[in-house]
């Protein structure tokens, strides 16, 4: 298929790229390559994929309706995976309106183009910070989700509403995936993983926030990638049982879906640092802190409604997750 990829020098998107390119897709990527980030990171992912065949690469920036309508014209993607966004919880509460931007204006005019042309179907990066002040657990799909705790969420579940809203309207294919935690090699600074691993590496301390009792469905980005594609060959469709009577906030009449992405499996925060430490031969100075403005203290992901439609299964043990960031992190920047 001719596929296009939404934030291909990221984390998620640039091991999706590879394993697209794996299979003999052809794959568009696109990436404004912003510096929310150490920008060198993101271009190192890139130089991994511009030598293939099968991709090509645009610099742009979603926000950009005219260059987004020119891309969709030119390269006419069959499907569309869409990770581009401003992503972080703590960085909305100081710099909201890179968020609408990006999150709100820049899914507009990707969710248009998908629309015009049309697309076969579009899926596009959620997250589980849209459960918010919901204690439930595991989150389900099939709960209701009206109480963000951060303008990320809040621009996120405006995604899906809108998403939905062109499933009804255009009959476009639309699934929803609920990031959990995602880690691993090549993974994003601004995350636990890669800070905890820096500091402990130079010396210095951990931020440990909520006094350590937080709880986090980490899930290896292998096995994240494994369920985006499997999601992406499968087509959203209308759910026959849909009842606006007793409307199921995960599937609907129209050709709308969302899931939960995550390992099923949540970890103690404690236990993560400590599988760390093991890892690096070293014991961390924590600093223990205060839940943060915008955080929740637990994530949980029920993926019955995954594992059912596209048999999704995480199946890498946090260990060797936690072994094959450290062993990449060490080689990239060289560090004995």
């Amino acid at each position: 298929m001719k596929i296009l990829v939404t934030g291909a020098a990221g984390f998620i998107g640039s091991r999706l790229c590879e394993r697209l390119l794996d299979r003999g897709d052809e794959v568009t990527g696109l990436d404004n390559l912003n510096d929310y980030y150490d920008v060198a990171l993101k271009v190192a992912r890139l130089q991994r994929l511009q030598s293939r065949p099968g991709f090509a690469f645009h610099k742009l920036d979603i926000v950009d309706r005219a260059a987004v309508d020119a891309l969709f014209e030119s390269e006419r993607p069959e499907r569309v995976m869409h990770l581009a966004a401003q992503a972080g919880v703590r960085y909305s509460l100081t710099n909201p309106h890179a968020y609408i931007d990006s999150n709100v204006t820049g899914f507009l005019n990707i969710i248009e183009a998908c629309r015009r042309l049309p697309v076969e179907h579009l899926v596009y990066a959620s997250t589980s910070s849209v459960y918010g002040a919901n204690t439930r657990m595991p989150f389900s799909v099939h709960d209701n989700v009206d109480h963000p705790v951060s303008l990320y969420a809040a621009t996120k579940k405006a995604n899906e509403l809108m998403a939905h809203t062109y499933s009804h309207l255009y009959g476009l294919p639309t699934t929803g995936l609920r990031f959990f935690t995602v880690y691993g090699p090549w993974g994003r600074p601004d995350m636990s993983l890669f800070l905890f691993t820096r500091n402990i590496l130079e010396g210095r301390p951990i931020d440990v926030f909520n006094y350590g009792n937080h709880r986090r469905d980490f899930t290896y980005v292998d096995d994240i990638v494994e369920g985006v594609i499997r999601c992406l060959d499968k087509v959203a469709t209308p759910s026959p049982s849909w009842s606006g009577g007793a409307p199921d906030p995960g599937t609907s009449a129209a050709p709308y879906r969302l899931y939960n992405i995550g390992n099923n499996a949540p970890v103690p925060l404690m236990d993560f640092i400590s599988t760390l430490e093991r890892s690096l031969g070293r014991e961390a100075q924590k600093n223990f802190l205060p839940l943060q403005p915008g955080d929740v203290p637990d994530t949980y992901a029920d993926v019955s409604a995954l594992v059912e439609d596209v048999g999704y299964k995480p199946g890498t043990p946090l260990e060797v997750g936690i072994g094959n960031f450290v062993n990449w992190y060490r080689e990239y920047y060289g560090v004995s």
